[in-house]
């Protein structure tokens, strides 16, 4: 096995399949109201806390978009289709989290959305009990890509950031968890590995159950 100590998870496109929920709704609405090219922005929004998307948005589309309408829209239309345990969880997911459990590795999450919908979303997948620490973008100032949420996670878990493996989806996740000197793990969603990304990352694994290989190798 590699020697380590934590993992530290983030949640929406690694742990659940949220990221293309979300991506739908936005989608529904770009057509609802005419809002052209919205893959773009939302794609640059991937692993940030909610001032940082509304200030991408806002680059995007101009100082008088009313995102806080859209937003709240499609906040609406994502509840009512996946709360209460009908968001689907990636393939992997319990395996890798019982793999880390049995052989007392510490488990953390660090995650841009707000810190309820990050438990109610874990507690319906009955995930909540394997984590040590929850550590939401609402705890932080400064939004992934810095380091800030990473590093808390660290701290609460007690474990140096050397020592913690970080997984990721988002190219804003694998460059926070890189400044903070975790060992980051890409796991592309609806980002393509590149580049940069090859560069940052320890590994880049096609999903959660060849992360757990990869963790269990010398």
């Amino acid at each position: 096995m590699k020697d380590f100590d934590a993992v530290v998870f983030d949640m929406d496109g690694v742990i659940f399949d949220s990221e293309k929920a979300t991506m739908d709704c936005w989608l529904e609405l770009a057509q609802k109201y005419g809002i052209k090219n919205i893959e773009e922005p939302y794609l640059a929004c991937c692993g940030t806390n909610a001032a940082k998307t509304k200030e991408i948005m806002l680059e995007a589309y101009g100082e008088d978009f009313p995102y806080d309408k859209y937003a709240g829209e499609a906040s609406q239309m994502y509840h009512e289709r996946y709360d209460g345990g009908k968001l689907p969880v990636k393939e992997g997911v319990l395996q890798l989290l019982v793999f880390l459990k049995m052989n007392g590795k510490k488990i953390a999450l660090a995650s841009s959305t707000r810190r309820q919908t990050v438990v109610n979303q874990l507690r319906d997948a009955e995930l909540l009990s394997f984590f040590d620490e929850i550590i939401t973008g609402d705890m932080v100032i400064k939004s992934k890509p810095e380091p800030d949420i990473f590093l808390l996670a660290c701290v609460k878990t007690g474990v140096s950031p050397a020592r913690a493996y970080a997984i990721e989806d988002s190219y804003n996740g694998i460059r926070a968890a890189s400044r903070g000197g975790l060992k980051p793990i890409m796991v592309p969603d609806l980002l393509p590995e590149n580049e940069e990304m090859k560069n940052l990352s320890e590994e880049i694994c096609t999903d959660l159950f060849e992360v757990k290989r990869y963790l269990q190798e010398e």
